[in-house]
Parts: C-alpha cells; sequence; structure tokens
C-alpha cells in the first residue's frame, strides 16, 4: 500500500497545496511504516502509538480532526465513520489473491461502511484499481463534498448500536436471549 498512498497524495497535493498526511500506525509497526513513508513526495506525520500514552485518544482526535482520509480497507473505516471522517479506500491484492476473491466475492464491496449501511457512498480501488491517479481523484473530490458520505457514517453508527444501549448490555442480552 504505502507507494501507491503516498503517490495518490502526492498527485492530490498538486492542486491541494495545502494538503497535509497524518499516518496512526498500528503499535509495533512504526519503524516499518517510517521507513515506508519516507520517500513519499508529501511525507506524513506517523502517529506512534508506542511513543504516545493516550495513542487511543492522539488516534480518535487525529481521525476526528482530518478533512478525509485514504484508508485501507479494514475495521478502520469504522473507525473513521464514527469519527465522521470522509473517505476513499484502497487495498490491493496480490493477482492470485485478486482472482481467487473476484471469483469467489458474494458482495460488490468489502467496505465496512458501504456494508452495514447498505450503500456504495465509499469509493473503493481495488486490486487492480487501486491506482494513484483515481484515488487522488476520488480523495479530491470528497474534499470538494465532504458531506456526501456522512449519511451512509450516520447510519452504519446507528446500525451498529451508537446512541443505543451499551455494547456490553447488548452483548448480554443476545446472549441471554440464546439460552
Amino acid at each position: 500500500m504505502p507507494p501507491r498512498f503516498g503517490e495518490a497524495l502526492a498527485l492530490a497535493a498538486r492542486q491541494r497545496p495545502d494538503l497535509r498526511a497524518v499516518l496512526p500506525v498500528a503499535p509495533g509497526m512504526e519503524s516499518l511504516v517510517g521507513e515506508a513513508v519516507a520517500e513519499w513526495p508529501l511525507r506524513p506525520l506517523v502517529l506512534a502509538p508506542r511513543t504516545d500514552p493516550f495513542a487511543r485518544s492522539v488516534r480518535r482526535a487525529a481521525f476526528r480532526a482530518a478533512d478525509a482520509a485514504l484508508a485501507a480497507s479494514g475495521t478502520v473505516t469504522l473507525e473513521l465513520a464514527a469519527a465522521g471522517t470522509p473517505m476513499v479506500v484502497g487495498y490491493d491484492f496480490s493477482w492470485l489473491t485478486w482472482q481467487i476473491m473476484r471469483r469467489m466475492a458474494l458482495m460488490d464491496t468489502v467496505t465496512l461502511v458501504n456494508i452495514v449501511s447498505g450503500t456504495r457512498s465509499v469509493p473503493e480501488f481495488l486490486g487492480p484499481a487501486c491506482r494513484p491517479g483515481p484515488m487522488a481523484q476520488a480523495l479530491l473530490a470528497l474534499l470538494e463534498t465532504p458531506q456526501a458520505q456522512a449519511e451512509a457514517m450516520q447510519l452504519t453508527m446507528e446500525r451498529l448500536g451508537r446512541g443505543g444501549e451499551a455494547p456490553g448490555l447488548r452483548a448480554a442480552r443476545a446472549i441471554l436471549s440464546r439460552l
């Protein structure tokens, strides 16, 4: 991912010179990610959890402060949705993995926000479509109309229980209903 994301950000920054990148990383990945992004034309600020005792809070604050995100597919999309941060998703696969996945896939999206909300609001660039140019264009479009994903993100969070009972209570009720 890193080279393609770096190129996409560099392309977007040509049209938006004010663009800045912040990259929260998972614990233990600081040095690997730091090396991978060292050559990016637009150097991101890498938020390393090991060096910050408030890593979760810093990560959430970074997501809330962001105007938009370029994210790898996965649970980070739910974190971004919880923060109300519009996103573009990119993920590349090996050729063999892509061939298998596209033949076995039962749905036309892999982004959790799209799946949970039943929409296709979050643009996805998967496999051979994970290219810097299209991702940069989608990111620039999102910066112009960030509200385009607001409804899908809100619906996703509601369906996952935001504003309702506490998750632990919902889990306990679900277990008790099966006994």
